[in-house]
This record gives C-alpha cells, structure tokens and sequence, in this order.
C-alpha cells in the first residue's frame, strides 16, 4: 500500500482563504502558483524530502506534530504509517505556538 497526504477540513478552509487572499492581492496566475507551491510542499513532505522539525519545539504536547515551511506559511502535519495528515496552513507571521496548541488540543479530540 503506497502512502498519501490528506487535508484536514481545517487545511482545505485555510488552503481556500490562502487563495483567496492571494487572488485579490496579486491575481489569479500569482494564486495558482502559490497553490501548487503549497501542494507540491504537501509531496515533499510524503516523500521525506522536506526538512521539519517537531512541534514539541513550541509546545510540549505538539510531539507528534510537525511543521515545514513553504513560501509564507508553515505546514503543520502529523506523519503517520499510512499516511500524512496536513493539519492547518499558518501564514508565517501568525502565533505559531498558541496555534500549535490549539492544534494540539483539536488532534486529542480526533481532528
């Protein structure tokens, strides 16, 4: 059984608002370059060639989250057996721990 990646419905609101920010600001082809920019970092993740670091750099709890970054904004994904799991996309000036920590709390009661 090969792996895969899948958005989380947080990931996929958070990809769609990244999008919909970058087409108001910069246009439509700017918007879908960053999107497979974003999607292409998703495949470097699952194919282990995307460095990242543990989460548990921010937060305790985070240990089995990761994160890596892509243009403006980390990936927060949980690298499982079968699959990996992108949990949320953060602009890079947001609060990373506080969201990590949310994050955490959301992947305890089952994403």
């Amino acid at each position: 059984m090969s792996r895969s990646f899948r958005l989380t419905r947080r990931a996929e609101a958070s990809l769609t608002e990244i999008a919909r920010w970058t087409i108001e600001n910069f246009g439509l082809r700017q918007a879908e370059l960053y999107e497979a920019e974003l999607l292409n970092r998703c495949q470097a993740i699952l194919n282990c060639e995307a460095h990242s670091r543990s989460c548990a750099v921010l937060v305790d709890e985070a240990a089995d989250l990761r994160f890596t970054r892509a243009g403006e904004h980390f990936l927060v994904f949980l690298d499982q057996h079968n699959e990996v799991v992108i949990v949320d996309i953060l602009h890079s000036r947001s609060d990373l721990p506080r969201h990590v920590a949310a994050l955490t709390a959301l992947k305890n009661e089952g994403l």
